[in-house]
């Protein structure tokens, strides 16, 4: 499981470099100020959540169960919330409209804060 979870991070944290680039570059001139601050937020979170992950992958403390679902929650959420971000920012660049899939945004939101949520439990246990 640490190597899945650590191989995830590293996955992540690359894509959040390539994407927050080809943001600050390449749809600097093609979208919105607010679409490219919403574009932006999309890119810390998943580089915060691949940080995360990498913190989790080398955790002594928590056992293989706990990381399973720490890594499913925090993955699941990253996917969703930032690239369901990416995507709504740069929807005037596309003949579909992602307005569609906007609800998909806060559920990826649950799925980083109950993430957040199993490793403060798990922290607060071990530490009392």
């Amino acid at each position: 499981m640490n190597r899945t979870i650590l191989l995830s991070a590293v996955i992540f944290g690359f894509l959040a470099v390539i994407l927050g680039a080809f943001g600050a570059h390449g749809l600097k001139d093609m979208i919105d100020a607010a679409s490219l601050e919403s574009y932006n937020t999309g890119v810390r979170y998943q580089m915060y959540h691949a940080l995360l992950l990498l913190w989790v992958g080398t955790m002594t403390q928590l056992s293989s169960g706990q990381k399973k679902w720490i890594y499913y929650c925090l993955g699941t959420g990253t996917v969703l919330f930032s690239f369901s971000i990416y995507l709504l920012a740069t929807n005037s660049l596309t003949s579909f409209d992602f307005s569609s899939i906007g609800f998909i945004t806060p559920i990826g939101g649950s799925f980083l804060i109950i993430g957040w949520g199993l490793i403060g439990y798990r922290v607060f246990r071990h530490l009392v």
